[in-house]
């Protein structure tokens, strides 16, 4: 009886090291795709599988881990923790070869923001960054462009060429935010305005936006001409409302940023019957309580879902070489206007 053939013994990864010039575990990283590898050590590792005749699909030599930066200040205002989840729950449906890398940057230190930009340490492909307008920043970001790189601004418009933006019309918002209040003000006075800091561009246009449009048609309204800078500070915007509520008319208020729990304190205070309009940004837990009570007037909110899934999707649209990279500029979102009446009960922040 003859002996049956015997089959081809399958190469094992240590004679496919051995032929490529590679270590054991260099060989399974690129054929099972388990990490990094150099573009160099990935055509070897693939050439020397061929050779041997291995018996799968082999990875393409071109297809590796492609690389993005998530750098995101460390406000801990509910908008950015909403943003922070927002990225973290689209980054799973990427696929694997899109590793993201997420990197919170303290807000008061330019130079580490800059240089998270700069010396990424790795090979990177784009990067999508929540910043303020400077000029080391808009400096960083140019340079980073020039290499090639895709860059996403989120929340607030940068000045650099090449540089695409995924968010609201902050201006057109801050307009519907003028609107309201004037045809809601229930009595003339003084309109004042609170931010974070006008180097987020957000905040200026926004209040510039509102401005702009009591100032054209609601004559019986006095803007303030400057916004006063609260960093989101609890204690500086309670200090700041207080104060007027003391020694002006107030009649409406305008708060492009956070810091709320203050404002609605001053407004228990010295406002128990509502009648100062009060208008604000973001649809968090707290603001739906303030809706509730009718202290808060209206919320403008910029859906973080949207703004988190357009800049990944720019992102991967720009690295894939099949695809014609999509051209810089705003990826406009739409924002969300919130009353009493018309917002969801139940927690936003899950």
């Amino acid at each position: 009886m003859a002996d049956a053939p015997r089959r081809k013994r399958t190469p094992r990864f240590l004679e496919i090291a051995a032929e490529a010039g590679v270590s054991p575990s260099t060989v399974d990283r690129v054929l099972n795709e388990r990490g990094s590898v150099s573009d160099k050590a990935r055509a070897k590792v693939i050439a020397a599988a061929s050779k041997l005749g291995v018996p799968r699909i082999l990875p393409s030599r071109t297809h590796k881990l492609i690389h993005f930066d998530l750098l995101l200040p460390d406000d801990r205002t509910p908008f950015f923790q909403r943003l922070r989840k927002s990225f973290e729950e689209s980054a799973r449906f990427l696929d694997k070869r899109f590793v993201i890398h997420r990197r919170i940057v303290r807000e008061d230190r330019e130079d580490l923001l800059t240089r998270a930009m700069l010396e990424p340490g790795y090979p990177r492909q784009g990067l999508v960054v929540a910043a303020p307008d400077t000029l080391p920043i808009r400096q960083a970001l140019r340079e980073v462009i020039g290499r090639g790189e895709a860059v996403v601004a989120v929340v607030n418009v940068v000045g650099a060429d090449g540089l695409a933006y995924v968010g609201i019309d902050n201006y057109r918002a801050g307009r519907t935010a003028g609107l309201i209040l004037g045809r809601f003000a229930r009595k003339p006075g003084r309109v004042m305005f609170l931010s974070n800091r006008d180097i987020w561009k957000a905040h200026f246009d926004r209040t510039a936006g509102c401005r702009d449009v009591l100032t054209a048609s609601f004559q019986h309204l006095t803007c303030d001409r400057t916004s006063q800078e609260t960093h989101d500070d609890d204690t500086r915007c309670y200090e700041a409302v207080t104060t007027a509520l003391r020694t002006t008319g107030l009649a409406g208020l305008y708060n492009s940023g956070a810091g709320s729990a203050g404002i609605v304190k001053a407004l228990n205070e010295y406002d128990p019957e509502h009648e100062v309009v009060w208008i604000t940004h973001e649809l968090s837990d707290d603001h739906r309580q303030y809706l509730k009570s009718g202290t808060l007037t209206m919320v403008i909110d910029q859906d973080p879902d949207m703004q988190a899934i357009s800049a990944l999707r720019y992102l991967v649209r720009s690295a894939d070489t099949e695809d014609e990279r999509p051209a810089p500029g705003e990826q406009g979102c739409e924002f969300r206007v919130y009353f009493s009446e018309n917002f969801a009960e139940g927690a936003y922040i899950k």
